[in-house]
């Protein structure tokens, strides 16, 4: 009853906010009588009503063209791979000279792909950008079968090889794991298509190091108690119906819940800044929360099993791991240069926890070997913002470059 209930009450939400998205046309329109100070304020009462929900809908990239040089470059999206679960999206470039390509792999934890806009546009001047673009569960039909860790896993190497060989592959986040596990099983099958270097940025490796809030959760209920009051049936109205779910507002609201004081603030700064006309500040906020209310539903049988395996069970680190009912054996990468990011401020992915992926690549030499903890920032400072652009990428680049 779960995705019902949610249903519901969006059902009932979308009259008022089509009322106040009426009132909010009429008002804005200087209605004679009113004050200024009473108008302003009417309409961003009614701005705020009308952004009251959630979108099951991925944003746009809005990445029309970059800078290459010294000239202004279109880019197009071209979907490169398509399955029911993802599309390999192509940011294509119409240049001559020979750019190293990059598998940049989103997260599929509630956001769509486009979360990573910013850690796109900062990479895709320099570099030929592939990601991960992750489909919302709720559309996928039943009879696509089922969607679990080792379907994620597998679907990373077939992007890797479709993209072809020496392609170099940057995951952030919950999917580092799943990126290690990929390019352990490349290097014990000599796959051709082995990425030549991999950037692990802020990811779960081993939640044993400095455990959070989020692994504490993980670990204090039963894999039946999330299955039992976090999984739910998607309705019948859209395309996955019967499909059961991980729901991606259910992923919204725990993460807001870990900073609930922050996003009230947010928000009452917004109405305060539509009020007072400062459109670029209004502007910031809207873009962000744009962003973070667009919310992707996650298969069960994923969700469940990256619970219990990464948070739980910690399958990868205690060398448990299985893929395709083969072990993962992290010591067979040789060949692929491992590069590690860590934020110091990172209240879900805690320092410590990525670097846990130099000690499993037991083969690896020194030189092919690199770890950064960057002072001062959180989870999203890590790929997203001026940290990221003038610190952190530098550095990426500098690790694709040697090892391409």
């Amino acid at each position: 009853m779960l995705y019902q209930a949610y249903q519901a009450h969006s059902d009932i939400m979308m009259p008022v906010r089509a009322i106040a998205d009426v009132a909010l046309k009429t008002w804005g329109s200087n209605v004679a009588g009113l004050r200024p100070s009473v108008l302003s304020n009417l309409t961003a009462a009614y701005e705020l009503i009308t952004r009251a929900g959630l979108t099951h809908t991925r944003p746009a990239f809005d990445i029309d063209s970059v800078t290459v040089g010294n000239e202004e470059i279109a880019v197009t999206e071209e979907a490169a791979d398509v399955t029911p679960f993802g599309t390999l999206l192509h940011f294509k470039k119409d240049i001559t000279q020979e750019q190293p390509r990059v598998l940049l792999i989103a997260p599929l934890s509630g956001h769509f792909a486009t979360l990573l806009r910013a850690t796109v546009r900062t990479m895709l001047p320099e570099h030929d950008v592939y990601i991960t673009d992750w489909h919302n569960a709720r559309d996928v039909p039943l009879d696509a079968g089922r969607f679990g860790f080792d379907e994620y896993v597998a679907h990373m190497i077939r992007f890797l090889e479709k993209i072809g060989p020496g392609a170099h592959m940057v995951a952030v986040c919950q999917p580092c794991v799943a990126a290690m596990v990929a390019a352990s099983v490349m290097a014990q099958g000599n796959n051709p298509a082995q990425p030549r270097s991999m950037t692990l940025m802020a990811g779960p490796i081993d939640t044993r190091v400095n455990p959070t809030k989020v692994n504490e959760l993980a670990k204090e209920k039963s894999i039946d108690w999330f299955e039992n009051n976090l999984i739910a049936r998607v309705p019948y109205r859209y395309s996955g119906g019967g499909r059961k779910v991980y729901p991606g507002f259910v992923q919204l609201m725990a993460f807001m819940s870990m900073n609930l004081q922050r996003h009230i603030k947010a928000h009452q700064d917004l109405y305060e800044n539509l009020a007072k006309g400062e459109d670029a500040k209004a502007a910031q906020t809207k873009a962000f929360y744009d962003e973070y209310f667009a919310v992707l539903d996650l298969s069960a049988e994923f969700y469940l099993e990256t619970v219990r395996l990464v948070f739980q069970e910690h399958a990868l680190p205690l060398g448990q791991l299985t893929y395709d009912n083969q072990k993962v054996e992290p010591a067979a990468i040789k060949r692929t240069m491992l590069f590690t990011v860590e934020g110091e401020k990172d209240d879900i992915c805690a320092v410590g926890q990525t670097l846990a992926a130099h000690d499993l690549c037991s083969s690896l030499r020194p030189y092919r070997k690199r770890h950064h903890m960057q002072a001062g920032v959180g989870h999203y400072g890590v790929f997203s913002g001026r940290t990221w652009q003038n610190q952190i990428y530098p550095m990426v680049k500098n690790v694709i470059l040697q090892s391409d």
